[in-house]
Parts: structure tokens; sequence; C-alpha cells
């Protein structure tokens, strides 16, 4: 065991874990944050996405102790005041069917959106590459991200 202090959603954390602990099960199991996913278990499907500084990385396959003192971004913590535009243009274009892909699709989007306001088709392909909807929503997911990089119309 370890004590590795993080920085989650604003907050610094301290946690006493195995270094290689996946973060996935720091944030769910440690510190109570479930919205982010277990899929794979690989980092092949993207239903356990985070932000690391900015960037999505995949919880499930990153040991706790590379994102030490570092920022961490969970779905939780995506809109600090409420929904983000994103979670708002989820809902507009019903896209959530079983669900269980979402919080890794809407963080991917996030850090799209952080780094590209306006993302082209190819842009929001090549983003969201990766992240696996068993339930096939990807064309209203495009939309969503659309809606959400125009302020929330259409």
């Amino acid at each position: 065991m370890a004590d590795i202090t993080l920085r989650v959603n604003g907050s610094e954390k301290q946690v006493s874990v195995s270094p290689e602990t996946p973060l996935l099960w720091v944030l769910r199991d440690t510190l109570q944050l479930t919205g982010t996913k277990f899929g794979c278990g690989a980092g092949l499907c993207g239903a356990c996405t985070v932000h690391v500084e900015g960037n999505p990385i995949r919880s499930c396959s990153t040991p706790v102790s590379q994102v030490a003192n570092k920022n961490v971004t969970t779905i939780e913590g995506l809109g600090p005041n409420g929904l983000h535009p994103l979670q708002e243009a989820w809902l507009a274009e019903e896209v959530p069917q079983c669900g269980y892909c979402q919080t890794g699709q809407i963080m991917s989007a996030a850090a799209l959106l952080a780094k590209t306001p306006k993302p082209t088709d190819e842009q929001i392909t090549q983003a969201m590459n990766g992240n696996l909807c068993r339930c096939g929503t990807y064309e209203r997911i495009r939309k969503a991200i659309h809606r959400a990089a125009n302020g929330g119309a259409r």
C-alpha cells in the first residue's frame, strides 16, 4: 500500500492503495465516484474514460500511481454547476439507450470540444474512435456533439 494524492474534480484526495491499482477502481471503490463504468478492463471500449490534465484516458488500464498529483475529472465533475452542455445535448438528442457507455462517450466528446470547439464530422469520428456503443447510437452521439458545439442549437 502507498499513500497517493489525487486531485479529483477539483478536490485533493488522499488514498492508501497499491500503486498498481487501476484508477477506475480507486474512483469507484475508494472514492465512491461510480459514474465511471467498467466495460472491458483492457482500455478498448472507452466506458471508463476520464480526463487527466484535460486529456481523455482509459481509467481501467491506468495505474493510479501514474496520475498522482494530477488533475482528474470524472463525469461527476464535468459540469460543476449543473449539467455540462454535452449532457444537455445528450438529453436533447435522446442519445442514451442502455446508457452504459454514455459517461465514457461524453468524457471523450468533452475533451474534443475543449480542444476543437467546432469539430467537423471527421474530427468527431477520430476523437470518438474506440468508444464503443453496443446500442449503435453513433449518429445521435454525433448530433449531440454538434449541438453542444453550437451552443445547444441544432
